[in-house]
């Protein structure tokens, strides 16, 4: 009696559920790479490579563990395209018995997966993510009958559900959380730690091949890819970051500096998304870190309030507001993202980088993501949807679960505050506070007005004044009101002709954006 274990693209775990309890004898594992998830948007090159490789070194894993692996590569010629399509060719071939499937991390996929046992008539169980600390269920008990879904206190209610920096019943240092300490920018004197590269195998370099191959046309290029394919060297990259980047993590983890791709961020987070890396397992080795002195507490507090905190927080976010929250545009915006979004190519210096850095390697760390990439969005009115569409086609950790509500939701204010109390924008003072960006820009960080003007300046202004009846009464925003407000109608009326002035001159996307569904 065979059990057929499909297993997707982001569940690349030895300890996955599905696996859990069975006689890997009386099993068939299926993995299949289909077009279907490799097109639905423009994937980064570099992610193709990363998922399509990291599939393969763990099928070699999974036989090596003693399961019987039915592996369909993307350029089998018998390949249907579809996981579906697939599942339904593995029957013919094994006449399992049943399915057994863990479940998916996304609406349209957990659609194909309820789909199964009506199709083809075989008993199919989907067993929960234990993965995750927070299940559907604690997380909906949680969120029942709340009036604000604040992440602060979920966080807490994790810190006291796994035990993480608790000391008797309360939080280590006396406090949840140590975010006040952790804005520091950061000087260019200091000596920062490198990540671990990794030389692409055989494996990886038929991958690349493959890519540049099928998807030419995709954003990114692949001539210095380097990351982690194997659990082994995810391991590897993990323990790297916890003994020499830990430690300077929470000082430094808000700063921005020209040509610095890492500073002290892990760079784990698309391990631990796509399953070769376990984030309970790393948020227990940061505390004992911290317990052993080697790291300080608001550095470990900062990490482990990411993986235990926000990560699960999103996710139970995107599950509980349903398949439609990706339409939920409480700002009304349709602004199309300008073209250089796909190029890097813009005179803002900070954008220049981030961007850039984003083109050529899948990554940015998350203040570039969300105060200088999603930020300009924001301002510029960029249709949140389209904004969600990019972040999911370019970064290498993005999947919907965890991407579209950091994107739609905390970024671009799509959902009108449920995850965010205020929209995340802001002038280049900012910018110019956390990042030596400005100091290498054309633009002039301290003009509002005038050509050299920093053009993050007036749009703040004009973002405000556009929003001002819904945006007023909010009371986190009551010091910009107010300063606007003591600004005189000539000066105002000079800051919203400048930010129409450049909004006008805004380069609304290219041909091939545009054929590509944008």
């Amino acid at each position: 009696m065979t059990i057929l274990i499909p297993v997707l693209g982001d569940q690349l775990s030895l300890s996955l559920a599905s696996l859990q309890g069975v006689d890997p004898g009386a099993a068939v594992v299926l993995m299949m790479e289909v077009a279907e998830e490799t097109r639905y948007v423009r994937h980064h090159k570099t992610k193709l490579v990363y998922i399509l490789s990291a599939m393969r070194h763990h099928a070699e894993a999974l036989r090596a563990a003693g399961w019987r692996v039915d592996y369909v590569a993307l350029d089998d010629p018998e390949n249907s395209g579809s996981f579906t399509g697939e599942v339904a060719r593995a029957i013919q071939r094994h006449d399992p018995a049943s399915i057994r499937v863990t479940e998916a991390g996304e609406w349209r996929v957990a659609a194909m997966l309820d789909s199964w046992q009506t199709l083809f008539g075989l008993p199919v169980e989907i067993c929960a993510d234990t993965r995750f600390i927070a299940s559907h269920a604690v997380f909906a008990e949680w969120a029942e009958g709340r009036r604000s879904l604040t992440m602060e206190f979920f966080y807490r209610a994790m810190r006291v559900r796994t035990g993480l920096l608790m000391d008797k019943g309360k939080p280590a240092g006396g406090r949840w959380n140590f975010d006040a300490e952790n804005r520091k920018p950061a000087p260019r004197d200091l000596l920062m730690p490198r990540p671990l590269a990794f030389a692409p195998d055989a494996i990886t370099r038929a991958v690349i091949a493959l890519v540049e191959r099928r998807f030419a046309n995709h954003p990114g290029r692949l001539d210095g890819f380097d990351y982690a394919v194997t659990a082994a060297d995810a391991e590897r990259q993990a323990a790297a970051f916890l003994a020499n980047a830990l430690p300077q993590f929470g000082d430094y983890e808000d700063a921005m500096l020209i040509g610095e791709r890492f500073l002290w961020h892990s760079i784990l987070s698309p391990y631990i998304n796509a399953g070769l890396l376990d984030p309970l397992d790393l948020a227990r080795r940061a505390e004992a870190e911290y317990r052993a002195g080697r790291a300080p507490l608001n550095a470990v507090e900062g990490y482990i309030r990411q993986l235990i905190g926000w990560r699960e927080y999103v996710r139970g976010i995107y599950w509980r507001e349903g398949p439609d929250y990706v339409e939920r545009n409480a700002l009304h915006h349709t602004r199309a993202l300008p073209g250089w979004y796909w190029t890097g190519e813009t005179d803002m210096r900070c954008l220049a980088e981030a961007i850039g850095q984003t083109i050529a390697t899948a990554h940015a760390h998350h203040i570039q993501r969300l105060m200088v990439i999603g930020n300009f969005a924001l301002l510029i009115g960029a249709d949140p949807k389209q904004v969600h569409r990019w972040y999911l086609e370019i970064y290498l950790d993005a999947y919907e679960w965890v991407e579209l509500p950091n994107t739609l939701g905390m970024s671009q204010f799509g959902d009108g505050g449920l995850l965010g109390s205020k929209p995340y924008v802001s002038s280049g003072a900012y910018i110019n506070r956390m990042s030596d960006y400005c100091r290498h820009c054309r633009y002039d960080v301290s003009a509002r007005t005038g050509p050299d003007a920093c053009p993050f300046n007036a749009l703040y202004w004009d973002f405000l004044a556009r929003h001002e009846t819904r945006l007023r009464s909010n009371r986190r925003l009551a010091m910009p009101y107010r300063t606007w407000d003591r600004m005189d109608a000539p000066s105002q009326a000079a800051i919203r002709d400048q930010a129409a002035d450049f909004l006008a001159r805004l380069d609304p996307g290219t041909a091939e954006d545009e054929a590509a569904g944008y």
